[in-house]
């Protein structure tokens, strides 16, 4: 959460002239209601079950830059099916940048995990998740820097900088 999934996965996508598929905003095109009403519907377990569903139809489907949730390759399954179906990419920076990325209104209302939370809580949970996560996360078959996502040309470069970087790998 707050990496820059989204950001960069679309900048990506287009370095490499590939489709690009938010996970969440497949979701909610498919079940036609936002994130926030799933989780008020099913609670997290329920959405993680929704989530998975989802990332299976995309697996099977045309070569596509997927930008999952942060929580994705944390349920199940879904590591071995990222893993088997694609490349994985672990996108790292700070606590203090992803939190600073956080607490901006837009970001903290379409996410139901802090919506509720004090800007000064966000700190201590994204510290807190990072830690929880990364044993999942370091599944990845690749772990690329994602800091720098701040302007047009930071997310250009960003985005040139992985898409070389894939290119060199695999």
């Amino acid at each position: 959460m707050g990496c820059g999934k989204s950001t960069l996965g679309a900048a990506l996508a287009t370095e490499l002239a590939m489709p690009f598929i938010d996970l969440d905003d497949y979701i909610e095109e498919q079940c036609e209601c936002s994130i926030t009403q799933i989780f008020g519907k099913v609670g997290e377990r329920g959405f993680r079950e929704v989530e998975q569903k989802a990332l299976r139809q995309l697996a099977l489907g045309p070569a596509a830059v997927v930008a999952c949730g942060g929580g994705t390759p944390c349920f199940g399954t879904n590591m071995d099916i990222m893993n088997a179906h694609g490349i994985t990419i672990w996108l790292t920076t700070t606590p203090q940048r992803i939190a600073s990325r956080l607490v901006l209104p837009e970001q903290k209302a379409k996410r139901p995990l802090i919506a509720a939370m004090r800007d000064e809580e966000i700190m201590q949970y994204v510290e807190n998740v990072m830690l929880q996560r990364q044993p999942s996360y370091q599944q990845a078959m690749l772990r690329f820097d994602s800091t720098y996502l701040e302007s047009a040309e930071q997310i250009s470069a960003t985005a040139g900088a992985l898409a070389q970087t894939l290119k060199n790998i695999f």
